[in-house]
């Protein structure tokens, strides 16, 4: 049976919810969570930058990590989280599916997600709600959800 999606999401933490129509309460279906996205970025990483030697007597210089360990957990948690929205979809389990995410966690989902599954949003609010009452967050999702 096809469901009305809510995502309420951030870097470390995912709730999703379905409600069966337009009216009915939301029913938290999921939790999904990235403990590494808590820790502070020294505790993701075990070892300093290598360092380079420079050439013809100059100062050497450290090398830097193209991405840092706490984009590289959003971007796998988001990525994760896609792919469980993705597999809904696939099962027919959709009909509306509405995203409610920390400002640059929404972003980061929003490229992720497949365009079969891009198509079913009819709603977003990039604001962090995932520690919020169910009550709370209907309260800042359209009066009715759409489909």
């Amino acid at each position: 049976m096809k469901s009305i999606i809510v995502v309420v999401a951030d870097r470390t933490a995912a709730r999703i919810f379905a409600a069966e129509s337009t009216s009915s309460p939301l029913v938290e279906i999921e939790t999904m969570a990235s403990p590494a996205g808590r820790l502070h970025e020294r505790q993701m990483t075990s070892d300093l930058p290598g360092k380079s030697q420079g050439s013809g007597g100059s100062a050497g210089h450290a090398y830097e990590n193209e991405t840092d360990p706490k984009s590289h957990e959003m971007t796998e948690f988001a990525m994760q989280v896609a792919g469980y929205l993705d597999d809904a979809r696939n099962a027919n389990k959709i009909s509306g599916l509405l995203l409610v995410a920390a400002p640059g966690f929404l972003g980061e989902l929003r490229t992720h997600l497949s365009a079969q599954t891009s198509k079913l949003v009819v709603f977003e609010l990039d604001k962090n709600l995932t520690r919020h009452s169910v009550e709370d967050i209907r309260q800042h999702l359209p009066k009715r959800l759409t489909h």
